[in-house]
């Protein structure tokens, strides 16, 4: 797709799109299991079939995993790049190709009952929202939005339409992030009132101009599909498939990729939901001989930002959170031993309380009391259920929730909980942005209910983008 087009088929926001759609879908007969087969079939009441949106790379595992449930039917495959899908197209064979998510919404809604969006984060939104409005359940890759205002609009718009929902944070199904929840519910480490989450991203360019010289756009490729949301602008190369995370258009820099791993056991344990305020410093680079930190486009090489949470029901006070990226690490906690290992490849969560310390690696993997020696000889009653296959069984709980029906299953990262995760992350990137309009000095005050900062207005205007003409929501 080239130019837009006008015709009311490619534009899912049309009033007549969502309601031919949905008297269609309302017509589709579900069989009983005992008409159809016996032992060992799994009725099509039994299964549930999917339509993925972004089939390559990390779109690719997702769909082999939603697969591995054995009660998933992956029916349709979307890709804007046919080389990305090609390893998706051949496993899945059966499966109808498509390359603009609209017109398969617009053709086969009554064939399917959920969505599976593994695109990048500036085009998370719009597929998840279209789908939602059709009654469809959806599985979203992390971040769960680009924008702050768009989780928002997604965390609501899952209890509007009644779908199953959940953000593919697989950590959120891990064994230790339920762990560290029950040492702390038992009172081990007592009230918490800081936590350290770091990484080692970016892994990838950031901290650098937009390049000037366009590059040839592969015959593969649908670059004005891949744009979606965003501003039109010439292809350029090393953006596509993977760096795209450092640039705001597209990305939302290491928060995005890795804060939704490293926040989700503090948010567990601890309760937490919306941040009152942020302030952040930003690392800068070298442009010949001159240090600067100021390249609106791109996210910077570093960052330290510190976010405060309000009191909840499981802390007795403000929690400061601390956010550390490209390399930046806490200060190793006295408790631990000079040859243990702090995190896990660059990576890991710090909380502190005033009876002690507890740490874990990405995803929520080797929960730990400190001093080490505590957490084999601590036993808690367990308090929370464990999710069979932990990260795999992610993917299984979404495709049994979706079959059971809204409301009748607990997921484990749902909208209702990772709507305010992914606005946490959001917000310190506000904070983040607000160094390249002359605000790093500044402690901003966020006011939740209207979802603005109230202190510095300037950084207001990256809560809700405005998309490019001819893609909204």
């Amino acid at each position: 797709m080239a130019e837009e087009k006008s015709d009311k088929a490619t534009n899912p926001g049309r009033r007549e799109f969502i309601k031919t759609s949905a008297v269609a879908a309302a017509g589709f007969m579900i069989v009983p299991r005992f008409v159809l087969g016996g032992k060992g079939y799994t009725a099509p009441s039994d299964r549930l079939t999917i339509a993925s949106v972004g089939v390559g790379g990390k779109g690719e595992s997702d769909i082999f995993n939603f697969d591995k449930s054995g009660k998933a039917n992956i029916a349709f495959l979307c890709d804007v790049d046919d080389a990305r899908a090609a390893t998706s197209v051949k496993r899945f064979p059966k499966a109808k190709y498509y390359k603009d998510w609209r017109e398969l919404f617009d053709k086969e809604s009554k064939n399917f009952d959920a969505v599976s969006v593994s695109t990048p984060d500036h085009t998370h939104a719009i597929v998840a929202y279209h789908a939602m409005q059709l009654g469809k359940h959806v599985y979203v890759q992390k971040p769960l939005t680009h924008d702050i205002a768009e989780a928002r609009l997604l965390t609501e718009a899952a209890k509007k339409y009644k779908v199953v929902t959940q953000m593919g944070n697989q950590g959120a199904s891990n064994d230790g992030t339920r762990q560290l929840a029950e040492w702390y519910d038992a009172g081990k480490i007592g009230h918490v009132h800081t936590v350290y989450c770091w990484t080692n991203r970016p892994v990838w360019p950031q901290g650098i101009p937009w390049p000037t010289k366009k590059a040839d756009i592969p015959a593969t490729l649908d670059w004005d599909l891949w744009l979606g949301t965003a501003p039109k602008k010439d292809f350029v190369d090393n953006l596509v498939p993977f760096n795209w995370r450092g640039w705001w258009d597209y990305g939302t820099g290491a928060l995005g990729d890795m804060g939704c791993h490293l926040l989700e056991a503090p948010f567990r344990a601890l309760g937490l939901q919306y941040a009152k305020d942020v302030q952040a410093s930003v690392g800068s680079v070298y442009v010949g001989e001159f240090r600067q930190g100021h390249f609106p486009d791109s996210c910077p090489p570093s960052s330290h930002i510190t976010l405060t949470f309000p009191k909840t029901e499981k802390t007795h006070g403000d929690v400061t959170l601390h956010w550390m990226d490209g390399g930046i690490q806490p200060e190793r906690p006295e408790e631990l031993g000079a040859n243990e290992e702090f995190g896990d490849d660059g990576n890991g969560t710090l909380f502190i309380g005033t009876k002690g310390k507890m740490m874990a690696s990405t995803y929520g993997f080797n929960p730990q009391l400190l001093p080490t020696s505590l957490t084999k000889e601590t036993h808690v009653k367990q308090r929370y259920a464990r999710v069979p296959g932990q990260s795999d069984g992610h993917y299984g709980q979404w495709v049994e929730g979706c079959i059971a029906g809204y409301g009748k299953t607990e997921l484990s990262s749902s909208f209702d909980v990772a709507g305010p995760l992914t606005e946490a992350l959001l917000m310190a990137n506000l904070a983040v942005r607000g160094h390249d309009l002359k605000g790093g000095h500044i402690k901003m005050e966020w006011d939740n209910d209207n979802m603005k900062i109230t202190n510095f207005d300037a950084v207001n205007q990256y809560v809700k983008r405005t998309y490019r003409e001819g893609w909204t929501i």
